[in-house]
């Protein structure tokens, strides 16, 4: 339990929060992956200590201050997609790639609708692509991430 504070986590979860408020075209805007999700998914899955309830809470509410939607928000569609994610992760684990990808899509599918579900509470109006087109950018960066990272974590212990 004596961990300590993991620099390196707290970094990428910075890098996450600056790409999703950075700027995009307006053409691949709407495909704009939900990156802290994709990444608290990833880790998850592939080391689930690193995805801890604290640091996803305070990710989510980041989220939020940055993007200005109501304060809980994303906090509350982060925290039940790594509370999915982390009681499976044992029987995800032993499926193939393409398989762990539906299941993403399908986490991130939740996430959105979570995010959907509370706009429509607030009463803010959200077109069904700003909404849903996250999923298919979500997923496919989920793929590429898992596909560099968890081959690289798989081949370290060979270099020792």
């Amino acid at each position: 339990m004596g961990r300590g504070i993991d620099f390196g986590q707290i970094f990428a979860l910075i890098a996450v929060l600056a790409l999703a408020v950075v700027p995009l075209p307006d053409s691949i805007a709407p495909y704009r992956p939900a990156w802290a999700a994709v990444v608290l998914i990833y880790w998850s899955l592939a080391s689930p200590r690193r995805a801890g309830f604290i640091a996803t809470f305070l990710t989510g509410l980041a989220l939020d201050a940055l993007s200005g939607t109501l304060i809980g928000q994303h906090a509350l569609a982060l925290l039940i997609v790594v509370y999915v994610t982390r009681k499976l992760y044992l029987r995800l684990r032993a499926f193939p790639v393409s398989q762990l990808a539906l299941f993403v899509a399908m986490l991130l599918a939740v996430y959105q609708f979570v995010l959907f579900w509370m706009d429509g509470v607030a009463g803010r109006a959200v077109s069904g692509l700003e909404t849903w087109a996250p999923v298919l950018g979500g997923t496919l960066l989920w793929i590429a991430m898992w596909s560099l990272l968890d081959r690289g974590r798989r081949e370290a212990p060979a270099r020792l």
